[in-house]
């Protein structure tokens, strides 16, 4: 296996674990004992819902900063596994941070892997060479818990050196999602967003989709396609998710880039105009002419006042040639009977009957679509 020629800072950072260990078993501080070597990742454990302990301190703690690769403590015999070392810049909070908490990505989840008090952490139990995703939570005393930083991803590693994986058979993972679209179904009332497909030696099962809460990545989907949809949220509130695409074998992609999606209320529901009149046409035809007769009731309790009537001729050979109480006009197939001075209101419940001429030049077909100052109106 080839020797890792590690970068100077690093090494630096190694030493400064050291340090920091040889200290904490020297003279335990208050807030710091040791850095924390970690639960083995086979027996993590599953991602609680915090919620802040009765009293008065309900602010959490801010989020850890800047997660980084740390290069965990050399071997010192035994059989090797792979370890990953994790350092980030410390939470504040008005009381004060009691400690952290790790959580390592799992195809069934993020589970707790370690608890340090310190900003600096060890989780061992892992297979060298393969890559890890994790996410750290700052803890106050009153049980108050920070926002999650950004998944953050590293390979195992044991001492100073890198070696490929022991395992058999795939343990090939997926390649990462890409091209993260957010609001591409906007018809949907929730959230949605489309990527680009991953792919792998041996195909991908599915794609794991996580959403940001207050204090932790919640699972919230495992879609097989290329988009994902969640509805029961705020319109119009923002959310954030991340993915990882998944084979038969378990082995887990790199996690996607972060999406900011905001929840659309979907596109309103059609509702038809209120039915405000009744129509009653009869005509009668001739060769290359025809006459109708049309009676109109205002179905309201209202006044219909200055109305219009609007319909439609069927045949493109029906035309409107003159007309009776009321002043008619045609478009195409499209038809405008209005009001007359002396006719222009109908009163709740009442009727007033007009007509008109036409000729054709083949079938006559009762007209449709009747409409009443734009309120649909039904057949008598």
């Amino acid at each position: 296996m080839s020797r890792l020629s590690w970068p100077a800072a690093w090494t630096a950072a190694g030493a400064v674990a050291a340090a920091l260990l040889a200290a904490n078993i020297a003279a335990p501080p208050v807030l710091a004992t040791s850095v924390a070597y970690a639960a083995s990742a086979s027996t993590g454990e599953p991602t609680p819902q915090p919620t802040g302990s009765p009293g008065t301190d309900t602010t959490p703690p801010t989020a850890p900063g800047e997660v980084r690769a740390c290069p965990p403590p050399l071997p010192t015999g035994g059989t090797p596994q792979g370890v990953v070392g994790l350092c980030w810049t410390a939470s504040t909070d008005d009381v004060g941070v009691t400690g952290y908490e790790v959580y390592r990505l799992t195809p069934d989840g993020f589970v707790k892997a370690t608890a340090p008090t310190s900003t600096v952490s060890v989780v061992s139990g892992l297979t060298i060479g393969r890559t890890y995703t994790f996410y750290i939570v700052a803890k106050d005393a009153a049980g108050n818990t920070s926002r999650p930083t950004a998944p953050f991803s590293t390979s195992a590693v044991t001492g100073m050196y890198v070696s490929p994986s022991p395992g058999t058979g795939d343990t090939t993972p997926p390649t990462r999602p890409t091209g993260m679209q957010a609001n591409c179904l906007p018809d949907f009332k929730g959230t949605s967003f489309c990527w680009t497909a991953s792919t792998d030696d041996a195909g991908v099962t599915g794609y794991d989709v996580y959403r940001r809460t207050d204090t932790a990545w919640i699972p919230v989907g495992t879609p097989i396609g290329t988009h994902f949809t969640e509805g029961n949220l705020v319109t119009g509130q923002s959310y954030v998710y991340f993915m990882v695409a998944q084979d038969a074998a378990g082995n887990l992609s790199l996690p996607s880039d972060l999406v900011t999606v905001t929840a659309s209320g979907g596109y309103p529901t059609y509702t038809p105009p209120p039915v405000s009149c009744e129509i009653e046409y009869t005509s009668w035809s001739w060769s290359g002419g025809f006459s109708a007769n049309v009676k109109i009731t205002n179905l309201g309790q209202t006044p219909m006042n200055n109305w219009t009537l609007r319909f439609v001729l069927p045949d493109a050979g029906q035309k409107v040639a003159s007309g009776w109480s009321a002043t008619w006009s045609q478009s195409g197939k499209d038809v405008t009977a209005a009001a007359m001075p002396w006719n222009s209101v109908i009163q709740g419940g009442a009727s007033l009957q007009i007509g008109f001429n036409g000729t054709l030049t083949g079938a006559n077909p009762d007209p449709t679509g009747f409409t009443l100052n734009g309120g649909v109106c039904i057949r008598g």
